[in-house]
């Protein structure tokens, strides 16, 4: 970190190194009225023990706002304030200048308070992506930008969002018999443009809680390493994805196991993969295919084996022609020459 930059003390969150280590305490708990087999709500719940109660929690409007509050009740246990669609980014850096002025004026205790702020993958890829850039550009604000990625606007009916796969079904994108495949981008890289477009934000991490103790450990090192930070966690959702909520915690290891959703973190500047993203590229284990994952979803009951196989091609892209895998959607000048004209 550059010298001339103030930034205030943070908590001390060491990694947890086992489940058992893992503190009984919860901090989101129940009385929310999510769906079942609701990954987010676990994402919360396990956001806000990696945390601890030394902390403040601001959602903008989504699915956690609005599963999570009711009249006069909330799971939250923490501090917890709703902020518009789209702020999350305001939201983490107005929230920590406040503190930080407080305690400088001597009107609260000086000591180090989590601020975490979450968003969805509307309210975060899409309305909220120049808040949250504008906020880790300010390294001197200690913050958490969480945004919890079910790839559609789950809230409002399951609308496509900048980070739906192609080809998916949503109540915008619904397959016709004139023209099958409705939604025709590509999911939007946000962790990458994250950590490429802000070279002082010092940690962007991707994870996924059927991991559940590396992303807790990925929470809490977000925490602690002081500045602005950003994860994006992918996060099935029964209702939206199309399937039986027993197996929320399957899809999201195979959405990993395929190599669909890379796992890894930039650490000042140092980019390294992790857990079973790191095995796939040593080549310890074989990715799977994506058929395993795509099929066990409604959302892609239109597929042909065609469409299959463009999405397998796309994914294999990925991992053999980018310079990193899930990271950096680039070739080098060399490679790209070598490449047969598509």
């Amino acid at each position: 970190m550059d010298t001339y930059v103030q930034v205030d003390p943070t908590q001390q969150l060491d990694a947890y190194k086992a489940v058992k280590k893992i503190p009984l305490e919860e901090y989101f708990t129940s009385g929310h009225r999510t769906c079942q087999g609701c990954e987010s709500a676990l994402v919360m719940k396990m956001m806000a023990k990696a945390a601890g109660p030394r902390t403040i929690v601001l959602g903008s409007t989504g699915c956690m706002y609005v599963a999570n509050t009711t009249y006069y009740s909330t799971s939250w246990v923490l501090p917890w304030m709703h902020t518009q669609l789209g702020s999350s980014g305001s939201a983490a850096l107005g929230a920590s200048a406040a503190f930080k002025a407080l305690m400088r004026k001597g009107k609260m205790k000086k000591e180090p308070i989590n601020v975490i702020a979450f968003c969805g993958d509307g309210g975060g890829a899409d309305m909220g992506v120049g808040a949250i850039s504008a906020t880790l550009t300010h390294p001197d604000y200690n913050c958490l930008i969480l945004m919890y990625d079910n790839e559609s606007y789950a809230n409002t009916d399951i609308q496509l969002s900048g980070s739906t796969p192609w080809g998916a079904n949503t109540t915008f994108s619904t397959p016709g018999r004139v023209r099958r495949i409705m939604h025709r981008r590509w999911k939007k890289n946000m962790a990458g443009m994250m950590a490429a477009g802000h070279p002082t934000c010092r940690y962007v991490a991707t994870v996924c809680m059927s991991y559940g103790l590396a992303a807790m450990n990925s929470i809490r090192k977000a925490l602690a390493i002081g500045g602005p930070t950003f994860i994006h966690s992918l996060d099935p959702c029964p209702k939206g994805w199309d399937y039986d909520p027993y197996i929320s915690h399957e899809l999201g290891e195979l959405a990993v196991n395929t190599g669909i959703w890379p796992l890894y973190e930039v650490e000042d500047g140092v980019l390294k993969l992790t857990g079973r993203t790191q095995q796939i590229a040593a080549k310890k284990v074989p990715r799977q295919p994506v058929r395993d994952y795509l099929l066990k979803q409604g959302r892609f009951a239109h597929f042909t084996n065609d469409d299959i196989d463009y999405f397998q091609n796309k994914v294999d892209e990925m991992w053999e022609k980018w310079l990193v895998p899930g990271v950096i959607p680039f070739r080098t000048e060399l490679d790209a020459d070598a490449a047969p004209s598509s």
